[in-house]
């Protein structure tokens, strides 16, 4: 990611949460969350409170968007994608992590507020309709290996919300960011019917 962001690149990230992936300084975010936009500013991000359905940005604004598990929980991700297309430069870059497979749906997605789950293929083929190609992909997410735990965790986050997202966000989500194993990026899109999710480098069509 240092690599792809550059000098000089004007670049977004939407819904990062407390968790943003971009430097915060120099950044313009978007989330829904004011607690969220107040931290990100004390740091120096530039921060808007807005929906991912209408950016309060002018037309190819940045070169560089970031949308890591955002679109899934969008009921019109036409909307979203409309928009981001919109504000991407021509050859500006855009990471987007999506969960894969419709058969793979689960309780856990229900839980999380997940309208859906991507097919790669078309997803693949509703980037390239907006004008997005996908340069390259690399499997992604953080959901626990052991099917008990996670059913332990579901369980959890289903009686008691506010505290189950609290230790998500505050505790269990950091701690997995720092074992995560390096990405390993393939050409293309990895369609593998064993992959939960997939982080996507795209370009917008010059």
């Amino acid at each position: 990611m240092q690599v792809l962001l550059g000098e000089g690149r004007r670049r977004l990230e939407i819904g990062a949460g407390l968790h943003p992936r971009l430097p915060i300084a120099g950044t313009f975010f978007v989330d829904i969350s004011k607690e969220a936009l107040s931290r990100l500013r004390d740091k120096g991000g530039y921060a808007a409170l807005a929906p991912v359905t209408a950016l309060p940005f002018p037309n190819a604004a940045f070169d560089v968007l970031c949308a890591f598990d955002i679109i899934e929980h969008v009921e019109n991700d036409e909307a979203c994608f409309s928009e981001l297309a919109r504000l991407a430069k021509p050859g500006a870059i855009m990471l987007l992590s999506v969960p894969l497979h419709p058969a793979r749906w689960s309780r856990f997605d229900e839980i999380v507020g997940h309208y859906r789950r991507y097919d790669p293929i078309l997803l693949a083929e509703k980037l390239q309709q907006y004008g997005f190609v996908i340069d390259q992909s690399a499997p992604f997410g953080m959901r626990p290996r052991s099917s008990l735990l996670a059913g332990i965790a579901m369980d959890f986050l289903a009686r008691h919300p506010a505290q189950g997202f609290w230790l998500y966000n505050n505790v269990l989500l950091p701690v997995a960011i720092k074992r995560q194993r390096p990405l390993k990026f393939d050409n293309g899109i990895v369609a593998s019917e064993q992959i939960d999710g997939l982080l996507l480098l795209c370009r917008r069509s010059r």
